[in-house]
């Protein structure tokens, strides 16, 4: 039988975040969101947006949203954040992601993290449906963006500008 070795020692443990919760006893908090719920936005049937945990229902430690693209649905170009970081995982489909230097298809099992200031991108080049795991960290209000987008050609190129930069979208040309 193989044994194997961990170089860890069990007797140091790595330094954990400070503790958040400091009342006695522990409270029920806890949420269930069923994964057969209907979308929270869809985006003119070419993405559905899935809102699993946002920035309220974290109180702004992460957004987590679950991302259904339909075939050749398309996505954002390089683009990058100053105050958030991004992460992708594929939980179905084939996605292109841009890592700031090339594009790849992603299958699933598939994982992109992008720290801010990252440049990065995704998009369905497919010509079947894909889905994702998005991860915000801090959570932002992405919801806005996300819905926001379908009305973006009310606004004047200057105010779409403003408008991305106050999402913390900045496009890379």
């Amino acid at each position: 039988m193989l044994r194997t070795v961990s170089l860890w020692d069990v007797r140091q443990v790595p330094p954990y975040p400070p503790p958040r919760y400091t009342a006695e006893q522990p409270e029920v908090s806890a949420w269930l969101k069923r994964g057969d719920e209907p979308p929270d936005h869809d985006s003119f049937g070419v993405v559905q947006y899935h809102y699993l945990a946002g920035q309220d229902a974290t109180n702004g430690d992460y957004g987590l949203y679950r991302i259904q693209i339909a075939p050749r649905g398309g996505g954002p170009g390089p683009h990058f954040h100053r105050g958030m970081s991004e992460a992708f995982y594929i939980l179905s489909g084939t996605v292109s992601l841009y890592n700031g230097t090339e594009w790849a298809d992603g299958g699933v099992g598939d994982f992109l993290y992008v720290p801010p200031g990252g440049i990065h991108g995704f998009r369905n080049e497919a010509d079947a449906p894909a889905t994702m795991l998005m991860l915000f960290a801090p959570g932002a209000p992405r919801e806005h963006y996300f819905e926001g987008l379908a009305q973006l050609s009310q606004l004047n190129d200057a105010e779409r500008r403003e408008w991305f930069a106050k999402n913390d979208n900045h496009f890379v040309e």
